[in-house]
């Protein structure tokens, strides 16, 4: 049997063995996500609400923003609080006062430590213990809590609607005046905010520990972490230090120095351009547009950390909100990697063949404005939906769905699968003739259709959860699209299109990429599909979710500690021969990449992936450190080298700018590492000390984020965002600026003697 059987037949099994545990586990969270119930009374017989409220109540929330606004278990934006363990601590003050000033006369800060100690138990034997009645559907409540409801009912409908008590604390939190804007919808988005808070505190049927496996860190109510966290969190970093022990071993072992002839021209000059490669041009220079757009709400958005309801003074939030900001910050991010992906897949698939199939120029240009329309359409209707112009179902389907990452309204949801599907089949039709002659790029062309296709397939999640789903099962399957989709099936993507082009220009032999590409594969899917649950923690879930994604997420971790071998060998072929050094930016995006897996992936990744540290972390900076790295750091700059490989082929007699590539590459690397050195990581440590000590509604407080210290890291950033930016503008500069350089490019380099081919035009 040939190694590459083997590799294969370990892909297909790693695949199928994860995917049924995956299955098994969700199956799992269905049957035991928090209840939700027909309607909430009183000990008394009083309705507090019915069980339609609290439904309702989650659409209101999205509508208006969802977790683009604050968070929900740790999920979502940083600026405004944790919903969750805000309504958590400010119930137990309510109701701690309530008992000290009955009881003692005073408030509950006034006590002595025992008279304290002896309130915080009852309130814990109150809040603790679970009253959800299965046979009639019921949540029963004491009348004390019932009051501590509806008092914070009145204080979020001020903060969400216009109470000007609330207008520092509203734009500390940079939520503008009206966000909701009517009263009932208040009132349903207060019963979720409590059916939410209520499964962090509440003890799961026979067990000790809350459905959110107490998370929030909450000491008043007793949300302190289990021993199983503690276990998990042990047995993660053994494994981890293990495995590396595994790979370099491997490594060691496997180590090949074979020598390859490297071509004495650039082989991709002898490459025919078809029409359809042609029109891949547009697709990039969209991308180049949407970075700087993507760029400038991300300049907004850090902005309003700092003003809250303004920019400079002017006052924006009323027609662009926090919320619209960095829904579309987030959402323009992924668009534009993606499209610079999909779009290197449509200039490799006919480049290999060296012809278009039947209307493979139609099919792209119809993708192209297909795309438009969603990224146009799918912006327009965010907009509608947090401003509060459509109803909850309309929102639902062309609004903001409020889920982090995939905002979009279904509608739009459902046409960037069929759009995927398109692309699908733009990439497959002309590699089949390849495929039918089994050369010797045959099993490295099926990776790459495999990956192709699991990009397609997976964005399919996103379909899995309904208006009204349980969050415990949306949050199950968004995470198949943030963490398989774009973690996942792109990482391998990005692995098999890399290896693929340094095939094309002969730095590597076939079947050496072909057995690289499989072995990754198998090591990196081994981790990363169960490594899904360590989102999960939190949201609802049964131990053993835990138990697997502490497991697994440290599994991922092991391939990026070779990751410097990469880097070196991408590196040593930048140098490899005199036409190479045509190729050296694009290589070098490779290199950064590399790097930033190894950091930003790797090491940020590790640092508040395991449950310990997570269970203090989740919902802080650190997360948005690990994002800002990991996203633009890996997928970015991977995104930027794929659109400069395509670029090289497509202006072939060109002459790079290489100062202007220079200062753009640096730029965008060191504004990136400082916009995270000097401010991020910061001020997500400090909120990490403030978890660990006071708890997370103080961590995600205005009381401690609007401290001068930490607004001096805020404005910190500035200086990395601005050498981060000035890098981007260099690199869309470049981009545009190839056109016009075109002719004259041609006619510096066309002899008596050689003519160029009428496909470079």
């Amino acid at each position: 049997m040939t190694k590459e059987r083997k590799l294969w037949i370990a892909f297909l099994l790693v695949v199928s063995v994860s995917f049924a545990v995956l299955g098994y586990y969700g199956f799992e969270i269905y049957q035991k996500a928090p209840p939700r119930p027909a309607k909430v009374v009183t000990t008394d017989g009083q309705l507090l609400f019915d069980g339609q409220d609290i439904l309702d109540g989650q659409n209101v929330w999205q509508s208006m923003g969802g977790q683009e606004v604050g968070s929900i278990w740790g999920h979502g934006a940083y600026t405004a609080p944790d919903w969750t363990a805000d309504w958590l601590h400010r119930e137990s003050l309510y109701m701690l006062n309530y008992w000290a000033n009955k009881d003692y006369g005073s408030t509950y800060d006034e006590l002595n430590s025992e008279q304290k100690a002896a309130l915080e138990r009852r309130l814990q034997l109150e809040l603790r213990k679970n009253t959800y009645d299965e046979a009639s559907n019921t949540i029963t409540v004491s009348p004390l809590r019932a009051r501590a409801v509806k008092n914070l009912h009145e204080y979020y409908k001020g903060l969400f609607m216009e109470n000007p008590e609330l207008n520092e604390l509203r734009a500390s939190y940079a939520i503008p005046k009206n966000a909701i804007k009517d009263e009932a919808r208040m009132r349903q988005m207060s019963s979720f905010f409590f059916w939410a808070t209520w499964a962090t505190v509440t003890e799961r049927p026979g067990s000790k520990v809350s459905y959110t496996h107490n998370w929030p860190p909450e000491d008043l109510v007793g949300n302190k972490p289990t021993g199983d966290l503690l276990i998990w969190t042990g047995f993660s970093i053994i494994l981890l230090l293990f495995g590396i022990g595994v790979m370099v071993f491997y490594h060691v072992k496997m180590k090949n120095n074979e020598e390859l002839d490297m071509p004495v021209e650039d082989p991709l000059m002898r490459q025919t351009i078809t029409p359809s490669m042609r029109a891949v041009k547009k697709y990039l220079w969209v991308v180049s547009l949407l970075i700087l757009v993507q760029m400038t709400f991300g300049v907004i958005t850090a902005h309003y950390g700092v003003e809250g309801d303004a920019f400079y003074g002017l006052d924006l939030a009323k027609v662009l909100p926090y919320s619209i900001s960095r829904t579309w910050h987030v959402q323009l991010g992924i668009l534009w990697i993606a499209t610079a992906w999909l779009a290197t897949g449509l200039y490799i698939a006919p480049a290999v063949s060296g012809r278009d199939p039947k209307f493979q120029k139609l099919g792209v240009n119809f993708l192209f404005i297909c795309l438009l329309i969603i990224v146009a359409g799918s912006m327009a209707g965010q907009w509608m939906g947090v401003m509060q112009k459509l109803g909850l179902t309309e929102n639902f389907w062309f609004g903001h769905q409020g889920y982090e990452y995939v905002d979009l309204g279904r509608f739009w949801q459902i046409f960037l699968l069929v759009g995927l599907f398109l692309w699908l089949a733009l990439m497959t039709r002309p590699l089949i003739p390849v495929l039918k002659k089994k050369t010797s790029e045959r099993n490295l062309l099926l990776m790459f259709l495999v990956s192709s296709a699991a990009i397609a397939l997976f964005y399919a999640a996103g379909l899995m959860w309904g208006r009204q789903t349980n969050l415990a099962i949306a949050e199950y399957w968004r995470w198949w699209v943030v963490h398989l989709w774009v973690e996942g099936f792109f990482e391998v993507f990005a692995t098999v299109v890399g290896a693929f082009l340094f095939v094309r220009l002969g730095l590597l032999r076939t079947k050496t990429a072909t057995l690289g590409v499989l072995l990754a594969t198998v090591i990196f899917l081994s981790g990363g599909i169960l490594g899904t649950f360590h989102h999960l923690y939190f949201t609802g879930t049964p131990t053993a979710v835990m138990a697997l994604g502490a497991t697994f997420s440290a599994l991922e971790v092991v391939p990026l500690v070779l990751i410097g071998f990469e880097a070196y060998e991408n590196y040593r072929l930048s140098k490899a021969t005199k036409w190479i050094a045509d190729y050296k930016w694009p290589i070098y995006c490779l290199v950064a990449v590399a790097f930033w897996n190894f950091l930003g992936a790797g090491i940020f990744g590790f640092v508040i992936n395991p449950p310990i540290a997570l269970y203090y972390m989740q919902g802080l900076n650190t997360t948005a450190v690990h994002a800002h790295t990991a996203l633009f750091g890996v997928y970015g700059m991977l995104g930027i080298g794929l659109m400069m490989f395509v670029l090289r082929s497509m202006y072939r007699v060109q002459v790079w700018n290489e100062k202007l590539l220079r200062f753009s590459f640096w730029s965008i690397n060191i504004g990136l590492l400082l916009m995270v050195l000097l401010s991020v990581l910061p001020i997500g440590l400090l909120q990490t000390v403030a978890s660990v000590n006071e708890g997370m509604w103080y961590a995600r407080s205005a009381e401690f984020m609007q401290q001068p210290g930490m607004d001096t890291l805020r404005w910190l950033r500035v200086i990395g965002d601005t050498v981060f930016a000035v890098g981007l503008v260099a690199f869309v500069w470049f981009v545009f600026s190839l056109d016009s350089k075109r002719k004259k490019a041609v006619e510096e380099r066309v002899t008596e003697e050689e003519q160029i081919p009428e496909e470079v035009y």
